[in-house]
């Protein structure tokens, strides 16, 4: 990837924390933080008011999350749209394997383009998950994970589901989910959630840590 592709300027310089996130994966992390400041938002997939917090809101945001995943876990980023949270959960933790699920034919076209420029072990499947059909193809998962997608109580819906008995979910939420989890509730246990709980992951990485909700399935 050619400097006169991606001008640096554009996104401006690496933190210096992207290092301790990505050890020696960090040039294949500043190649995804590149495109999504070019291609990712020619395509619409992330704001041009994103450009100066890419590496922070987005990418290492999404990176650190594998501090809450098992090694070597099968791991569902649904919606994964931009491929956030699963490319940068992919390029930081290379023993997980990481399926993205998005119902959106643009944007698995770029998904797909993306996953073969960086030379990344990822799955792009095209489709919704609460599909029947897509349950029964790629369910079982011990991680099911996502950002921003949905409410928390459609969210536990559409992903517990895509869950085994005994994995999680875990997605990203912001500092609220509080109270999501007490509005949401009897939806999780619907869908056959069990206690949902908040860990906060990048401490001492990032300026604001990651809250991360995860909700067991046992039904």
């Amino acid at each position: 990837m050619s400097d006169s592709e991606f001008p640096a300027e554009v996104l401006g310089p690496t933190p210096a924390c992207a290092e301790k996130v990505f050890g020696e994966r960090l040039t294949l992390a500043e190649d995804y933080a590149s495109i999504l400041s070019t291609k990712g938002i020619e395509r619409g997939l992330i704001g041009p008011r994103e450009i100066g917090r890419i590496w922070e809101r987005h990418v290492l945001n999404s990176a650190v999350l594998g501090e809450a995943i098992p090694h070597g876990a099968r791991v569902i980023d649904v919606g994964s749209g931009a491929g956030l949270p699963g490319i940068p959960l992919s390029i930081a933790r290379p023993d997980l394997d990481v399926i993205l699920l998005e119902p959106l034919l643009r944007r698995t076209r770029f998904l797909d383009e993306v996953s073969a420029e960086l030379g990344l072990s990822i799955r792009v499947v095209r489709g919704r998950a609460e599909d029947g059909d897509i349950v029964r193809s790629i369910g079982g998962a011990e991680v099911v994970t996502s950002r921003a997608v949905a409410p928390l109580g459609k969210l536990a819906a559409w992903s517990l589901p895509l869950v085994k008995v005994g994995g999680s979910m875990r997605a990203l939420k912001g500092a609220s989910v509080s109270e999501e989890i007490e509005r949401d509730a009897q939806q999780i246990v619907r869908s056959g959630g069990g206690k949902a709980s908040v860990e906060l992951v990048g401490e001492g990485v990032l300026e604001e840590p990651t809250h991360v909700v995860v909700i067991p399935r046992v039904s």
